[in-house]
């Protein structure tokens, strides 16, 4: 693993190492500290949206690990104004040992990773969310003790997040149902790769335009915002449309009794997803955002430590 750009081009015994090396790093920390296996290692991180988890879990996760991170915000590099994707991954792999990059296109992402000598990964594009889908199948293997065999259902638009959430699943042999509008249904590619990953793992992965067909007998049940950066103009036709799906709690009982409920922040409460739901008894928000940090060191030491 030269870079982390995509669940999808892992194989699942790398997706099975990240977590073992998660959960143990976990346990770690919350013994007394993480062993400093990235001291005098430095991480760029380099961001064209805002963010509250990717930055500080990042971070934070160097620091716990000896090493050290820098941010640069939009306004600082322009990444593609000011100077092209390519020269400035050559740059910076002069000055830190790796890059870690929240960028719209995810194109620039691929770039970064071609003309870069140092790891690059991927914080977040308009395609992906690699890291919070480790963080968040982390979280169902913590409470559940498994993955195969359980039943993961996602409501809202087929976007970066239920991109990374299909692969995850057809990898680690969950079955996964996608539910949204007509118009916003995940990019029947993505679709396809997922099918292929779950024919091999023995899952299931189908989507449906029905939230409670798609939350039937489901372990866990995952929404995102219905309006994600970038897409501020179409945001009052988005609350219109997907209104259905919104997780409150008569969708939540048509789930099984004891399914778990997550989201990977922010939330805009009231539209994807109740108070009383987020805030309730079935809601694993706030661990799986915890898991962020522990999730991303183990991405952290796997192409950092050696290098």
């Amino acid at each position: 693993m030269k870079h982390f750009l995509r669940i999808a081009e892992l194989a699942g015994d790398e997706i099975w190492e990240l977590l073992e090396m998660a959960k143990a790093l976990k346990a770690e920390y919350r013994a007394g500290g993480n062993k400093p296996l990235l001291r005098g290692k430095a991480l760029g991180m380099v961001f064209q949206k805002p963010s509250l988890r990717t930055r500080v879990s990042f971070e934070m996760g160097m620091i716990h690990l000896g090493g050290h991170a820098l941010y640069l915000s939009p306004n600082e590099i322009k990444l593609g104004e000011r100077e092209s994707v390519p020269d400035a991954a050559r740059v910076l792999s002069r000055y830190v040992d790796g890059i870690m990059a929240r960028v719209f296109a995810h194109s620039d992402i691929v770039a970064l990773a071609e003309h870069s000598s140092v790891p690059v990964i991927n914080g977040l594009s308009d395609s992906s969310h690699p890291c919070q889908a480790l963080a968040d199948i982390l979280t169902i293997w913590e409470k559940r003790g498994k993955l195969k065999g359980l039943k993961l259902a996602f409501l809202g638009d087929g976007n970066n997040m239920c991109n990374s959430l299909l692969s995850a699943a057809g990898k680690t042999g969950m079955h996964m149902s996608v539910a949204g509008p007509k118009g916003y249904e995940p990019e029947p590619e993505v679709m396809a790769e997922a099918r292929g990953f779950a024919a091999k793992t023995g899952s299931e992965v189908l989507f449906t335009y029905d939230p409670y067909e798609a939350v039937g007998n489901a372990d866990v049940i995952y929404t995102d915002v219905w309006t994600s950066m970038g897409q501020e103009a179409e945001d009052e036709a988005r609350r219109q449309v997907f209104r259905p799906y919104q997780i409150n709690e008569r969708l939540l009982a048509a789930a099984k009794p004891d399914a778990m409920v997550m989201h990977c922040l922010p939330a805009h409460r009231g539209e994807e997803i109740t108070d009383a739901v987020m805030d309730g008894p079935h809601s694993i928000v706030f661990d799986q955002a915890e898991n962020r940090l522990h999730a991303q060191k183990a991405i952290l030491v796997k192409l950092l430590a050696g290098s």
